[in-house]
């Protein structure tokens, strides 16, 4: 019992002396102490006290930004799969009709005693600067996959966005296409403002370039609005940030009386599932989610264990997956 006592007061940055005093609900302990002190108890699988006990499992959180992109589902259940391997319990919380916020919701874990926490899609900033505060007084093992906003002091596991903008773009290029739009998601999304960055460097000769780029909301109906902008603007190729807004930019195509890939190329990211057998297939660029899932709960597990785990950002390259909804640009 002393080693359990001096491990969990290392993970709690308190005295041996302070663990046992909450041990036994003594008076006196400031209540994020007591909270840092439970939460390593959690983290290192050690039975609370019954006095202190609530109903209680070694739970993880998943937070994830929505449910309708096939690619959060996808990367979620993989991440699920690689936690109850560590015998861990994992509890999906995800954006509503209502617009629940990140901050909600990590109020609500917290609550639950939670032992982690994994952002998918999501950001450990949105959680709002008062829960943000709390996360970082208890120590509560955190990991970010492609994060929505900077997050610099925590684990991160992301796709590298740039990558993904360059090999899209040279496939376009080697299909004759110069004059290729971006659609991108909001402003400020850090994914899309990577993808913004490797593109303004990519397309930078041209003076152009900016008319060919388009922010909008991560659904068909932005990705439909943005790309009968650009080929509005002459666009033959279509870059997005995800597919569901490529599948959007399809149908925008077709509506212009256009076809893909005749008249207009479109190009994807994610490649979730049915990609494969859309009308046509879409060529997209393949995040690698496994990887990137056992590596998030690699560092995850790293962090309960009681290890101090780099806040470098862990970066995958994609894939680019030719299909046909790419082809030779038409003659002008």
């Amino acid at each position: 019992m002393p080693r359990r006592l001096s491990d969990v007061a290392a993970f709690a940055g308190v005295s041996v002396a302070t663990v046992s005093r909450v041990l036994h609900d003594k008076p006196g302990i400031a209540q994020a102490t007591r909270d840092a002190v439970l939460t390593a108890l959690d983290v290192f699988g050690y039975e609370r006290p019954q006095k202190l006990r609530n109903e209680r499992a070694p739970l993880i959180g998943l937070v994830l930004p929505e449910l309708q992109n096939p690619i959060f589902p996808a990367m979620a259940e993989l991440v699920v799969t690689e936690l109850i391997r560590h015998n861990l319990l994992p509890v999906l919380c995800t954006r509503t009709a209502d617009g629940l916020p990140e901050a909600h919701y990590v109020q609500m874990l917290l609550a639950q005693n939670v032992g982690g926490i994994v952002f998918i899609g999501s950001s450990y900033a949105d959680a709002g600067a008062e829960q943000v505060k709390v996360l970082r007084a208890r120590k509560l093992p955190i990991v970010l996959i492609n994060a929505a906003d900077e997050n610099l002091d925590v684990p991160r596991v992301c796709v590298d966005d740039a990558v993904a903008v360059r090999q899209a773009l040279a496939h376009l290029r080697a299909l004759g296409h110069e004059r290729i739009g971006l659609i991108l998601g909001p402003v400020g999304h850090v994914p899309s403002a990577r993808k913004l960055a490797a593109f303004a460097q990519e397309r930078g000769g041209d003076p152009g370039w900016r008319a060919l780029v388009a922010h909008t909301i991560f659904t068909m109906e932005g990705g439909a609005t943005a790309a009968a902008r650009l080929v509005g603007e002459g666009a033959t190729g279509l870059v997005c940030a995800s597919d569901a807004l490529a599948l959007g930019a399809v149908r925008a195509v077709r509506k212009l009386g256009l076809a893909v890939p005749a008249d207009v190329s479109v190009v994807g990211f994610d490649d979730s599932s049915l990609m494969s057998v859309t009308d046509p297939p879409l060529t997209t660029v393949r995040q690698p989610i496994a990887a990137m899932g056992s590596a998030a709960v690699a560092a995850l597990m790293s962090q309960i264990n009681g290890h101090v785990v780099p806040v470098d950002e862990v970066l995958f390259d994609p894939e680019l997956i030719v299909r046909g909804s790419t082809g030779m640009c038409p003659a002008r």
